[in-house]
């Protein structure tokens, strides 16, 4: 039977149930009680973390904020989010232990805080710690994008998610009916839940023949497997929950490809699948990577022709230099317009959806030019609904007794100074897994842990 398509209202504790599991439906309009409706808006708001990499650093002479506290003024290179200064902390002086000196790699370990040595094997990173608390609650547990390269999400067993990148498939995979029906769909996916079923137990026979290295190997491919396996038990168990209801101006603005040379439009394209995603719940973390530090892509809309990755190695040449701020200005710019899209867009209790969604906004890389992982740059927004107070530049620099102050003009002999800032923490008890540990936590996360953390932010 479905319930979706009957007048009266059905128990938030009702559940699907296949192949001997039990999912909970999304909070639903027609799950509040009638005289409850009538007399109060929804109070149970879902809570929301969005998570955007920016590659190789920023050019961070025009970038760093140098006053800290409630009076800050906004850097050149910030100014975009000028508008949004109560809902926004720019955050300085944060590091990951694990990735000083490891240069291009530090994308692996930004939301794990993991280590990047030879042998060390990643961990799970924390968009995938608040989908554990989130998934019982959506149809997808998480969202995975990326403009170039690989996502930003990794298992709790060190294996990276994959990423989609066309708009078109981002909203295919989450609003477009199965085709060919849902009965052919749940066929096909039982096929493919056969097919893994038999894979597994090939693979263990062939386990018993291996070598440590190759059982390693394996280990790596089972988990993928058996992620493919959740996954596909998880779609099979959503298929008799109808999809939401798209406008045509949301189908019009999402559903569609933009050529890699609209980098603004493609940005703001992804931003918006997302804001859509957040307001039908059709999951609750998300992630998205403007592109890879070998490989984020140029934009010859505002006259840049160069990589983001050649114009980081700019070798002190004040024509690139300008090219990569305009660049950071630019990935500024269509993040302030994700912002305002969360305030605009209002959530089933009325509320706006920046309210109830943590995002942050950084690198993993502080300058390009000489691999700096250090002083991070990093702006976290929202999530005033989950109690998070904005409106002041956080400067953990400046909490280190040993910092000498700022150093950017670009002609002074101190910029060395600033530079050096970049690779060796001022505060080596900065570290941003505390960050992420914050967000871990208002997300229902219930840890006092994660990553490298030696403390939780206040904020």
């Amino acid at each position: 039977m479905n319930y979706l398509s009957q007048s009266w209202l059905i128990d938030r504790r009702h559940a699907l149930k296949a192949l001997g599991s039990f999912i909970s439906l999304p909070l639903l309009e027609c799950m509040v009680p009638l005289r409850a409706a009538a007399a109060e808006k929804i109070t149970a708001t879902p809570r929301r973390s969005a998570f955007i990499y920016l590659a190789n650093g920023v050019h961070s002479l025009n970038y760093q904020i140098t006053t800290s506290g409630k009076d800050y003024k906004f850097s050149r290179s910030l100014m975009p989010l000028e508008k949004h200064r109560q809902v926004i902390t720019p955050i300085s002086g944060l590091h990951h232990p694990g990735s000083l000196s490891h240069h291009h790699n530090c994308i692996s370990v930004w939301l794990t805080g993991g280590k990047l040595g030879p042998s060390d094997k990643n961990t799970i990173s924390v968009d995938q710690k608040m989908a554990e608390v989130t998934a019982q609650h959506t149809r997808y547990p998480s969202l995975e994008v990326a403009i170039t390269q690989e996502s930003l999400a990794w298992t709790a067993d060190g294996v990276r998610l994959p990423a989609m990148r066309r708009c078109s498939e981002i909203f295919s995979s989450m609003f477009e009916e199965p085709k060919g029906g849902i009965a052919a769909q749940r066929r096909a996916l039982r096929r493919k839940g056969s097919v893994l079923d038999d894979n597994l137990a090939e693979v263990r026979r062939l386990e018993k023949k291996m070598g440590t290295q190759d059982k390693g190997r394996m280990d790596q491919y089972l988990t993928s497997v058996r992620e493919a396996e959740i996954r596909t038990r998880r779609a099979d168990a959503w298929l008799d929950t109808p999809l939401p209801a798209i406008s045509e101006a949301d189908r019009k603005r999402t559903n569609r490809d933009i050529a890699d040379t609209k980098a603004g439009d493609y940005f703001r394209t992804v931003y918006d699948l997302m804001v859509l995603a957040f307001q039908t719940d059709m999951t609750r973390v998300a992630t998205f990577s403007l592109g890879g530090e070998g490989q984020a892509i140029a934009i010859p809309e505002i006259g840049i022709t160069e990589s983001r990755h050649q114009l980081s190695h700019h070798g002190g040449d004040l024509g690139y230099m300008e090219k990569l701020t305009n660049y950071d200005t630019f990935a500024i710019e269509q993040f302030s317009y994700f912002l305002t899209r969360l305030a605009e867009t209002h959530d089933l209790n009325g509320k706006s959806l920046l309210g109830s969604t943590m995002s942050l906004f950084g690198s993993g890389m502080s300058y390009g030019h000489s691999h700096g992982n250090a002083n991070l740059p990093l702006v976290l927004a929202g999530g005033s609904d989950l109690g998070l107070k904005h409106g002041q530049h956080l400067d953990f620099n400046k909490m280190s007794p040993g910092f000498q102050g700022y150093a950017l003009d670009p002609e002074g002999a101190l910029t060395t100074a600033h530079y050096q800032l970049c690779s060796r923490p001022a505060n080596t008890d900065a570290h941003m897994s505390n960050l992420l540990l914050l967000m871990a936590q208002r997300m229902g996360v219930e840890t006092d842990q994660f990553g490298d953390s030696n403390k939780v932010i206040t904020l």
